[in-house]
């Protein structure tokens, strides 16, 4: 399946999580940021970072991870993300959507 977004024809399946992350880049995470409401901000852009590069290293994601990776704590997680904030954070960071989220 594939989705036009910032005039760029991009992979995504069903969900609309990206399925070839070499097509993310910045201006792509702005536009689905602004397609679930959520206005990024530095802390933003850190908390994507952590969860791209774990992403990178193919390590699982899970909220309980991410609070103890020193990068963010829940309650803050939650307030940068409010919605189902992995699902929305990592859509957003451009990954599959992690086997936690189901």
């Amino acid at each position: 399946m594939e989705k036009i977004i910032e005039g760029k024809t991009i992979s995504v399946n069903e969900e609309g999580y990206l399925t070839n992350f070499t097509q993310w880049d910045k201006n792509i995470g702005e536009a689905i940021s602004k397609e679930v409401n959520i206005t990024l901000t530095p802390r933003h852009w850190q908390v994507i970072s952590y969860l791209q590069d774990e992403f990178k290293k193919e390590s699982p994601l899970s909220i309980r991870k991410i609070g103890k990776s020193g990068v963010v704590d829940i309650k803050e997680f939650y307030a940068l993300f409010p919605n189902a904030p992995l699902k929305t954070a990592t859509k957003i960071a451009g990954i599959p959507k992690p086997a936690s989220c189901i």
